[in-house]
């Protein structure tokens, strides 16, 4: 059995300021170690369950976050960027189920620890419409993601984050597990569990969630991929119209004022469009 562990940084344990995820400044360096230590939970939690083949994708930033030298040694490391899928490099039809550890809640999502949507400075909001969609939904990072995880087959079982960012997978996933670890009243606000407690609440809920897979009793508790049925439409609305202007260069973009609209014959495709919209609108 083959588990990819997808890892971002804002919905870490006790995160709650941009200064604790940003490499510039002095905090970044406890909170890469709590984040590690919020991955290595998922792991023994994962390999508790049975799990012989452990992939982690270090998603924040740079992706060169997580301390290899302190990672479990049962996991390998996708580190750095770019990389062709990302926040979920290592995932494919191999792969039996995906844990998002440290996620957090799409940009605009009240009582949300950093909400945001890939860019905090450029992305306004994004939407996404399959063919049986009689209209844009929003999507976050969650849901982003989770759609790429989807079209090689492969399920979310399990998410780690903060309260908005678990019901927001909730929305998206049935029988998805989730591990709250922070309780937001303000987007840089929350009521937090020290490390050691959310980390054991993390290895319980990784440990259920993957022992689903293999107990003939809970297949009906797996969750479904999560499927966006082609051709699917993006749209990404910028901070600034000159954002979009920059993004309009890509071919195959439509322009509408500050938002910019994409068509592909699957997500893989919007994922790579979504990604290089954003980095030409920097």
């Amino acid at each position: 059995m083959k588990i990819l562990i997808a890892a971002d940084m804002e919905g870490i344990s006790g995160v709650t300021s941009w200064n604790q995820v940003n490499p510039a400044h002095p905090e970044y360096t406890r909170f890469r170690k709590i984040m590690t230590g919020d991955v290595n939970a998922a792991i023994r939690g994962a390999a508790a369950a049975g799990t012989e083949d452990i992939v982690v994708s270090d998603g924040h930033n740079s992706g060169r976050n997580i301390l290899i030298e302190e990672l479990d040694p049962r996991a390998r490391l996708n580190s750095g960027t770019p990389s062709p899928l990302s926040m979920v490099q290592g995932i494919g039809e191999d792969v039996n189920g995906v844990l998002f550890i440290g996620y957090h809640a799409r940009i605009g999502t009240s009582y949300a620890i950093l909400e945001h949507t890939w860019s905090d400075e450029r992305v306004a909001n994004f939407w996404m419409k399959g063919e049986n969609d009689p209209d844009f939904k929003p999507y976050g990072e969650i849901g982003l993601n989770a759609a790429v995880c989807g079209h090689f087959g492969v399920p979310v079982l399990m998410i780690s984050g903060d309260q908005a960012a678990c019901n927001e997978a909730c929305q998206l996933v049935t029988n998805i597990e989730t591990a709250v670890v922070k309780w937001p009243s303000s987007r840089m606000a929350a009521e937090c569990l020290p490390p050691e407690i959310a980390q054991h609440k993390i290895q319980e809920t990784a440990h259920k969630a993957v022992s689903r897979l293999t107990n003939t009793r809970q297949t009906e508790l797996i969750p479904k991929p999560l499927i966006v049925k082609p051709p699917i439409t993006m749209a990404i609305d910028f901070v600034q119209s000159e954002m979009a202007d920059k993004a309009a260069v890509l071919p195959g973009v439509i322009r509408q004022d500050r938002r910019v609209e994409y068509i592909a014959d699957d997500i893989v495709t919007i994922y790579r469009a979504f990604r290089a919209a954003i980095a030409l609108a920097k």
